[in-house]
């Protein structure tokens, strides 16, 4: 048996039983388990050790001589609300089980306690802390720095997220996370994951736009040798590699049906056969799926499947756009300055006045990806300690000033009423003006992958033939 490693917090657990010999023989079991361990003769003993041993998790006989289980369960809980209490007796019946549990006990376990059974309650007690440890140092850092695990943000809009993934995070849901290209979907994903009890195995991100259709069922399903010309040897797929954790599965909208019917599948059944194949594989994962187009519209327009859509959106969480959040903008250029600094070894503090007001008025059609890339850029332009107009790029300097004066300075202007399809088509033109026609640097300096690109410019195309 493996020793545990989660620490002395998280690993305190007080046994309270009158019998010596099963006392000892759970002292001695929970020990060989990595667990530290307090035992107590009845109730009065061990309620008295719990102030100074501050356990975890209190395993407790229902009848001890001086308190019974019931009666230490509640002077425990009135002391410390948070503590979990797992309470055995010999003599139960499923009323007192009720009765324990409607009382505060987190489960009850009949005598003899069956060793596996009490292994996997006490780990997922464990985990379960673990999660809830994490919750409050992620609220913390919300009230100190507005971040929440790697996502920033200290906007009513975020906080709604925040609170949104909080609830999803410790059920085994699946969760669809819509919203525009550059808004943070994967840092959506990995926070679930975090905040999650499969936190400490694999979180595997696939990002479905960027792999051919050839290859993406192999990529996703994984390939036995011989398959299919080329497989030299067998090859493990996301879902094989994400076992027990979490699989992200980004702009699922860009599957092909066929594929789309494949995962729905294996959503259902929780078993797949890699290529070439010939026996079914069970697996235990949690999906989260993103798109960057509305999921209805993707269902309407046959580019999601009805089914799948019902299958993914158990739970649903929309990000706003950068634009409907000006107020963050400040603080992810502090927290992408760190990071740049600390990187390139500069030593920017801030934005000037002037930068700042033209970074706050820009509207971002790239959201947090293209924040990210123009505050990349101008760390390492920046000749003094602050960002200057001078130091942001030759786009979003276009863009921006041409926004300040009103819309007057060519055809990246923007004004007021402009809508947003009107303002990404306006930013797409510009953006492959200025990388002469390369679609490619034109996908990359708009935080996108090239697949997408050439579907926004496939639907303009569209658009301007009904026009």
């Amino acid at each position: 048996m493996t020793t545990r490693s989660n620490g002395p917090e998280s690993d305190r657990v007080l046994i309270a039983e009158d019998d010596a010999a099963q006392r000892v023989g759970l002292q001695q079991l929970l020990k060989s388990w990595g667990f530290a361990v307090e035992a107590a003769s009845d109730g009065e003993d061990a309620l008295a050790k719990a102030s100074s041993f501050r356990p975890t998790i209190v395993l407790s006989d229902m009848v001890m001589p001086k308190m019974g289980g019931l009666d230490l369960l509640a002077a425990l809980r009135q002391e410390d609300p948070d503590l979990t209490v797992v309470l055995m007796t010999g003599q139960g019946t499923v009323e007192t089980a009720v009765t324990a549990i409607k009382q505060g006990a987190y489960d009850y376990l009949a005598k003899p306690v069956d060793p596996q059974r009490l292994k996997i309650l006490l780990d997922q007690i464990i985990e379960r802390h673990d999660t809830h440890r994490e919750m409050r140092v992620l609220r913390r850092q919300l009230q100190e720095r507005g971040t929440f695990g790697r996502m920033i943000g200290a906007s009513a809009e975020m906080r709604r997220i925040y609170q949104l993934v909080e609830q999803a995070a410790p059920t085994v849901a699946s969760v669809l996370v819509s919203g525009e290209s550059g808004t943070g979907k994967e840092l959506v994903a990995q926070t679930l994951h975090q905040l999650s009890p499969r936190a400490s195995h694999p979180f595997v991100p696939l990002n479905c736009a960027a792999i051919p259709d050839t290859l993406l069922e192999s990529e996703l399903f994984g390939h036995e040798k011989g398959a299919f010309t080329g497989a030299i040897a067998r090859r493990q797929g996301a879902f094989e590699l994400a076992n027990r954790g979490t699989l992200f599965l980004d702009e699922i909208a860009e599957m092909t049906p066929a594929t789309q019917a494949k995962l729905l599948r294996v959503l259902q059944e929780r078993s797949f056969r890699p290529l070439g194949g010939q026996r079914e594989q069970s697996v235990d994962i949690r999906v989260v799926a993103a798109t960057n187009v509305d999921p209805l519209d993707a269902v309407r327009q046959n580019k999601l499947r009805e089914d799948l859509y019902y299958r993914l959106n158990v739970f649903a969480i929309q990000l706003p756009p950068l634009r409907d959040r000006k107020g963050d903008v400040p603080l992810l250029i502090q927290a992408f300055l760190k990071e740049f600094n600390a990187r390139n070894g500069k030593t920017i503090v801030g934005a000037s006045d002037r930068a700042m007001e033209m970074l706050e008025r820009h509207s971002w059609p790239g959201n947090v990806r293209e924040l990210r890339n123009v505050i990349e850029r101008a760390t390492i332009v920046a000749k003094g300690d602050h960002i200057e107009p001078v130091d942001l790029p030759p786009l979003a300097t276009q863009t921006l000033s041409s926004a300040a004066a009103g819309g007057s300075g060519g055809g990246a202007g923007l004004t007021a009423g402009t809508t947003v399809d009107e303002a990404e088509r306006k930013l797409i033109e510009v953006t492959l003006e200025h990388t002469g026609g390369n679609k490619t640097r034109a996908a990359e300096m708009l935080g996108i992958s090239l697949k997408t690109l050439h579907n926004k410019l496939n639907r303009m195309k569209q658009e301007e033939t009904i026009e």
